[in-house]
């Protein structure tokens, strides 16, 4: 009997690939809070991992130009793609509140984590019942 490993994972190996992009567009906010006119973004996770588990597809490369995975921009790997609105708007046209993005990056990362460890579980789960240990 064959091993379905979206049955296996759940969701949790999406999301990792999900959060490790959105770990990248929280960074290049962060990396831009003293950039004039910069404009801070996000995306809506939920919507985004809904997304892509209806298309398959949707987070594939389609063309050989594309960037592949961690090596992107960041911003031309989602579509949803939003613009955050700051609470307090800086003279300068910057939209990047620092702390408010380390929260975001912080609870990101525990996320990513707890996708890890699920994973991690499942994959030592899956040997010890191939093992018969």
């Amino acid at each position: 009997m064959a091993i379905n490993f979206d049955n296996a994972f759940g969701n949790h190996a999406l999301a990792l690939t999900l959060r490790e992009k959105r770990a990248d567009v929280l960074a290049a906010n962060l990396a831009n809070s003293d950039t004039p006119g910069y404009k801070a973004r996000d995306v809506d996770f939920q919507a985004l991992l809904k997304s892509a588990q209806d298309n398959p597809t949707y987070l594939t490369m389609t063309s050989p130009g594309h960037l592949n995975g961690a090596g992107g921009t960041g911003a031309g790997d989602f579509p949803e793609l939003l613009y955050r609105t700051p609470a307090q708007p800086s003279l300068d046209g910057n939209s990047v509140e620092a702390e408010e993005e380390k929260s975001r990056y912080a609870e990101n990362a525990l996320a990513y984590q707890t996708s890890l460890r699920f994973l991690n579980g499942k994959i030592t789960s899956l040997l010890t019942a191939i093992r018969g240990d």
